[in-house]
Parts: structure tokens; sequence; C-alpha cells
């Protein structure tokens, strides 16, 4: 990535800040931690729903059971790219439970369609919820998260990078103009 093409959206703070916030209103919705669990998608939004049950059960003195979830084979580009497939781990039973799915940012809304896809193979939830930390619009799928740290309008001719501590030694987001012929792709 050329950060001489990139501006920062977000700092460390800032990022601490929604995710603070994204718990307070998981709580309020849910009307506490019974039966919620947080589902991070690979690989950003792992450590994104880790931190949010980090919070809520500093608010709440509860732990909140968090899993991880791969959406390699379930995603619709699949013939375009060279699979990685990573570690999907469950050590929940989803069914009748109020997921929360967590990713770092939501753009056409199919990553998240392909989440949904593959959460259902596991079991029937009461209901399922999506956080993201930023939403930067130009859905393709009626898709809308119910809790986002931070909307920014993009053009198709941007992307947002995302840096957590926990996979680039970094805490920030970036908003990036692409390279020509990479409009429209993440």
């Amino acid at each position: 990535m050329r950060y001489d093409l990139a501006t920062k959206i977000m700092d460390a703070e800032d990022i601490d800040r929604a995710m603070t916030r994204i718990a307070h209103e998981v709580l309020e919705r849910n009307h506490g931690t019974e039966d919620v669990v947080l589902v991070g998608i690979r690989t950003r939004g792992v450590p994104l729903a880790q931190r949010i049950a980090a919070k809520i059960e500093g608010i709440e003195g509860k732990k909140v059971p968090v899993g991880s979830l791969d959406i390699t084979l379930y995603r619709d580009d699949l013939m375009t790219r060279q699979p990685v497939v990573r570690k999907t781990e469950i050590p929940f039973d989803m069914t009748g439970k109020r997921i929360v799915l967590v990713d770092e940012v939501i753009y056409t809304g199919r990553t998240i369609r392909a989440a949904l896809d593959a959460l259902i193979d596991f079991g029937r939830p009461a209901c399922i919820q999506l956080a993201v930390l930023i939403d930067r619009g130009h859905r393709e799928l009626p898709i809308r998260p119910d809790y986002v740290g931070k909307n920014v309008p993009t053009s198709r001719a941007e992307r947002i990078k995302c840096r957590l501590h926990e996979s680039d030694n970094e805490e920030s987001v970036y908003i990036v103009k692409c390279a020509p012929g990479e409009e429209g792709r993440e």
C-alpha cells in the first residue's frame, strides 16, 4: 500500500472509542449479555470481536463468548482468487444465540453475505446482528450493519485500510486512493 496516497481517518484512540460505543450499543439492544456471542470474520474482525467482548466484560462484569469465522469457501469470487483457507473456531452452540458478527469494513455486502451463509451452517441462531468498524457505502446487496464505529463515504477509486496491532503492529485506519485499474476492488 502506498501511504503517500493515504489519509489517516482513525488513530488508536478513535478505534478504542468506537469499540467502547459499540459495546454499549450491543448491551443496550440486547438488554445485557444473556445469549449474546460475538463472531469475528477472519482476519481483522476477530481482534475487533475480542476487543468488544473485553469492553462488555469491563462494563457488565460478564464474559461474552467469542468465535472466529473463515468465509473463504463461501465467497462468490472464489474462482477469481487464490483461496487461503483459515480456521473457523466457534467454541459454543449457536442455536438460539444472539450473534454479533464483527468485521472491520463493510463495502458491497458480499463478505457479510458469505459470512451469513457460513454461520447458518453452524446452527440456527435467534438473530444475527452486524458490527463494523467502518461503513464505507457502495452496497450491492441489501445488508446494513446494526453497529458502526464510523461512516466514511468513499468513491470506488478509494479503499479503506484498517491496521490493527494484532496483525499489523499499527493501530489506525486509512483511506487510500486506488491505483488505476484497481477501482472497485477491495
